[in-house]
């Protein structure tokens, strides 16, 4: 499906985190049409280097970085690695994510820490690399993958549900400071609804999809974020299937 979305990202680099799959790879696909010069982070190796000869066969431009957002300093090296080549990171999308579903009574600890770690702290960490970069840069766009769980919850969804919450909050927060520090930087919250993707099926195999949106739908999102005149900003979207149970 071609995007109607329409913005120019030639001349542009982005880091897509979890970019390997699902709404990742979709996002990936979406910026790599727009022109992007686009960065596959991800731990799934394998899955991330097929997603990017795809591109490149295409006449994209992709490559993969093996990058555990839960590693700060594994961050750290990645841009100033991305320093030294001259490759400014322009758009960063975090979107990685993980999801335990447990009544509270039955996580372990390094359950909680796993996906508070990944869902909140990791996305923290690339935004403090990238963040200072585009500061002294004088531009770019940060574009953070929220849920409906940051502003309702459900049982089975603690951890999820605070990370996200979380998230959202660091959002806000940096959209803020980008208002006080260089207009020249964008910071969007995309609070997505139930999708179509790995991260819902192979958890909820009997999940209704008539209930769920496709993937690519929210990769437009992300797109719209990105289209919108230097003299407007976009703090926050919401894009949501129709039939979606937990929102607001």
């Amino acid at each position: 499906m071609d995007s109607g979305v329409r913005v120019d990202l030639h001349g542009r680099r982005a880091l897509v985190t979890g970019g390997a799959r699902g709404l990742g790879a979709s996002i990936c696909r979406r910026l790599a049409s727009a022109g992007a010069s686009v960065l596959v982070a991800d731990v799934r190796k394998d899955m991330a280097r097929e997603l990017c000869d795809d591109l490149t066969g295409s006449g994209r431009d992709a490559r993969f970085v093996e990058m555990d957002v839960r590693d700060p300093r594994m961050v750290a090296d990645v841009f100033r690695d991305l320093d030294a080549e001259g490759h400014a990171v322009d758009v960063l999308v975090n979107n990685a994510a993980v999801d335990v579903s447990k009544p509270i009574e039955h996580l372990t600890a390094d359950e909680v820490t796993r996906v508070v770690t990944t869902n909140l702290l990791g996305p923290m960490y690339l935004c403090l690399e990238s963040y200072r970069r585009m500061v002294a840069r004088g531009g770019g766009h940060i574009v953070n993958i929220l849920s409906t769980a940051a502003n309702r919850t459900w049982t089975e969804a603690g951890p999820y549900a605070a990370g996200k919450t979380g998230l959202r909050a660091f959002t806000h927060t940096l959209f803020k400071e980008a208002q006080r520090d260089c207009p020249g930087i964008g910071v969007t919250g995309v609070i997505a609804g139930g999708m179509e993707t790995p991260f819902i099926m192979e958890r909820f195999p009997d999940a209704d999809v008539s209930m769920l949106q496709s993937p690519d739908i929210v990769a437009d999102t992300v797109l719209y974020a990105l289209s919108v005149p230097a003299g407007s900003a976009v703090s926050e979207l919401v894009v949501v299937p129709r039939k979606e149970p937990s929102w607001p």
